[in-house]
């Protein structure tokens, strides 16, 4: 009986181990570059410049006088300051117009101005949708894609409703982006921490090491009582 539980463990934890090898390979592939890169670099900070702003709001004009505001923000085109109301409407304070958000050229100036001035424009690009492992998704639409050229392939992108700068995307971040895909096993969306695939996998894991512990220890016990056993004469 021992023999028997002994031979499907060790046959169980050879092929589970084939199967699930490739997918450990990857973990401490990726694992190991998460590790050895800077999260500030993979932000794309190195790319910015300072673009602090500010101003001085002495009158409010509001063409709805019945407008309610439950959240504000100020968004700074072309040097000059507007409001973010409630997250849907665009306002010049001083006139209390609506603005329709931001035009091409508006926004390419707004990427400027975030941006190292060691990179220059050379395309721009409207989004009106992205998939689900494009590098901006989850992020407000439309949105202007503004893409520099430098060292490396660096794409800046700014909102087009409100005029924010959304985020910077260059290669160490897309490399960074694909091994998390495959860490995390989403390869639908790649930010589903807590998928069935995953999951599944790290029982098979935890399923390999406990297989190997009892092999380890079953096969001590069987040489000690080898050892132990007197020769034949």
């Amino acid at each position: 009986m021992s023999k028997s539980k002994h031979f499907y463990v060790r046959k169980a934890h050879r092929w589970i181990s084939v199967f699930v090898g490739v997918q450990l390979l990857m973990w401490t592939a990726s694992g190991l570059y998460f590790s050895w890169t800077d999260i500030d670099e993979i932000h794309g900070d190195q790319f910015l410049s300072p673009a602090l702003q500010t101003t001085t709001l002495r009158a409010l004009m509001m063409q709805d006088s019945e407008f309610q505001v439950s959240e504000l923000a100020v968004r700074f085109i072309d040097d000059r300051p507007y409001l973010w109301v409630n997250r849907s409407r665009l306002i010049d304070p001083e006139s209390g117009e609506v603005k329709a958000g931001v035009s091409r050229e508006e926004a390419e100036r707004i990427a400027r101005r975030h941006i190292n001035n060691e990179y220059d424009v050379v395309s721009t690009t409207r989004l009106t949708e992205v998939g689900k492992h494009h590098e901006y998704r989850g992020r407000p639409l439309p949105a202007w894609a503004i893409t520099f050229e430098g060292r490396t392939d660096l794409t800046a992108y700014v909102a087009e409703r409100d005029g924010s700068f959304q985020s910077v995307r260059h290669q160490s971040w897309r490399i960074f982006d694909f091994l998390w895909m495959l860490h995390t096993m989403d390869y639908k969306g790649r930010d589903d921490f807590n998928n069935l695939l995953l999951r599944a996998f790290s029982l098979f894991g935890l399923f390999i090491v406990a297989s190997g512990f009892t092999l380890f220890f079953v096969s001590r016990r069987r040489t000690r009582r080898t050892a132990a056993r007197p020769p034949a004469e």
